[in-house]
């Protein structure tokens, strides 16, 4: 009886042994599958910083103030929902230019009609993978929940980049024909938006308070209809000295009974029409993460 005690306390032990080894190698492969799933989620991270901003989204909803706090740090695609706005909207967040832009407008090939209807610019139209305008009621819920700025990101068919950016940007509502209002410039384009690139020329050249016109909505202080002289809807006065929506001209410099291509006048004049116009908003006091900027790479939009 004795030995088999014995025998039987030594099969035991064996037993608990090989269960101990058996535990430490399935330990061992646990920890080396972590790793490896640690390195691929590594991998993964590398790689979406590769991949071009339009092909980024999240499906993740924000009003538009909560979405620049929510630690999104990719370019890319995002739905939000801007207090008042009956429903959520896609929208193009750029990285570019210290992060944190909402996208309203594109032109960078002329494949989008912009002499449209105030239907049209009131509910927005085009491709945010392309050529598009956001929509006057999206700006106006956007630029309603606090102090924003706009930015405009302008190049020539040289490759000459300039920009002007102003802030306290503010669209009112429909009711009120989505009147512009904006706040002091800084730039390299030249103040086209407000006239102050030259005395008593403010009269007619700023677009300061001006309500947005076209086509169809006569809205300017003109006696005729500048949206339907210059072929798109503005803020138009008598008629401009920008207009960001005007006709594409795919050679920049062109020829028309009105300068109505896409004209910031301050740099290249009248009668020239850019290759690319990028407005985009996000709000005044906006904060980048320094070690975020440090690390980020900044691409330009999808062209």
């Amino acid at each position: 009886m004795i030995g088999l005690k014995i025998l039987t306390n030594i099969a035991i032990q064996m037993c608990v042994a090989r269960l101990q080894e058996q535990e430490n190698l399935l330990k061992g492969q646990l920890q080396k599958q972590e790793q490896l799933l640690h390195r691929l989620q590594l991998l993964n991270q590398h790689h979406n910083k590769d991949i071009p901003m339009s092909d980024q989204s999240q499906d993740t909803q924000y009003t538009a103030p909560s979405f620049f706090s929510s630690g999104s740090k990719s370019s890319g695609f995002y739905r939000i929902r801007p207090h008042g706005s009956p429903s959520p909207v896609r929208v193009y967040c750029d990285m570019n230019d210290g992060g944190g832009w909402i996208v309203i407008q594109r032109r960078i090939n002329g494949t989008e009609k912009f002499n449209r209807s105030w239907a049209e610019y009131k509910d927005g139209f085009g491709d945010t993978d392309a050529e598009f305008w956001l929509g006057n009621d999206n700006l106006h819920y956007i630029t309603t929940q606090g102090n924003y700025s706009l930015r405009i990101n302008l190049e020539d068919f040289d490759g000459n980049q300039r920009y002007a950016e102003y802030k306290n940007f503010k669209v009112a509502n429909e009711k009120d024909h989505y009147r512009l209002t904006f706040g002091t410039y800084v730039g390299t384009a030249g103040d086209a938006l407000s006239g102050g690139y030259q005395v008593d020329v403010s009269e007619w050249a700023s677009h300061q308070a001006m309500k947005f016109s076209t086509y169809d909505q006569d809205n300017d202080n003109y006696k005729g209809n500048c949206a339907q002289e210059d072929k798109g809807g503005w803020w138009f006065n008598k008629c401009h000295s920008a207009h960001l929506n005007g006709m594409y001209y795919p050679s920049g410099h062109y020829s028309a009974l009105t300068d109505d291509g896409v004209v910031w006048y301050t740099w290249r004049g009248w009668w020239y029409s850019l290759k690319t116009s990028i407005m985009k908003l996000r709000p005044v006091d906006f904060k980048t993460d320094p070690i975020d900027d440090a690390n980020a790479v900044y691409r330009r939009p999808p062209s």
